[in-house]
C-alpha cells in the first residue's frame, strides 16, 4: 500500500498472498491503530507550481510555551510548509517549504517567518536537485 494506495483489495491480496476479506480486515486494523494515517495522491511539485524546495533552519528567541505554541500555529496554517522538525544543533527547527520561485520564498520568509516576534533567525538552503524522494517507510 505504501507504493500504490490505489490498489484494489483483490489486487493487494494477490500481491501478498491473502484472501481479499483478510486484507480488508488487516487494512481496517491498520487504520484503527493509526498505522495507516491516511491515503493521498502524490503530486509533481513542478507541475503543481511549487518547484522551489527550501530547507529553512529556524531559531526562536526563547523556548517558552507561548513561543513554541505560536510557531507551531504558524507551521500548521501555512500550506507552503510541508514538514517541520524540532532538531538538535544550532537551529531549533528545520522546515521544508515548497513555493513557486525565489521571489515567492522571499515574500514568505519576510512576511511570515521573520515577522513573527518569536523567530530570531532563519537560515535558508535551496535544493539544487532532488537525489531521492520517498514516502514509504522501511518495513
Amino acid at each position: 500500500m505504501q507504493g500504490d494506495a490505489g490498489l484494489s483489495l483483490s489486487e493487494l491480496g494477490a500481491r501478498v498472498g491473502m484472501a481479499q476479506s483478510t486484507v480488508w480486515r488487516k487494512v481496517q486494523e491498520f487504520e484503527a491503530s493509526g498505522l495507516i494515517r491516511g491515503r493521498v495522491a502524490l503530486l509533481d511539485p513542478a507541475l503543481a507550481g511549487a518547484k522551489l524546495c527550501v530547507f529553512a533552519s529556524v531559531s526562536l528567541e526563547d523556548h517558552s510555551e507561548a513561543a513554541v505554541a505560536e510557531f507551531s500555529r504558524i507551521v500548521s496554517v501555512h500550506p507552503e510548509i510541508l514538514e517541520c522538525h524540532a532538531v538538535s544543533g544550532l537551529a531549533d527547527y528545520i522546515v521544508k517549504i515548497r513555493v513557486s520561485d525565489v521571489e515567492a520564498y522571499e515574500r514568505f520568509m519576510t512576511t511570515v517567518l521573520l515577522r513573527n516576534p518569536h523567530v530570531r533567525s532563519v537560515v535558508s538552503s535551496f535544493s539544487l536537485r532532488e537525489g531521492k524522494y520517498a514516502t514509504a517507510l522501511p518495513l
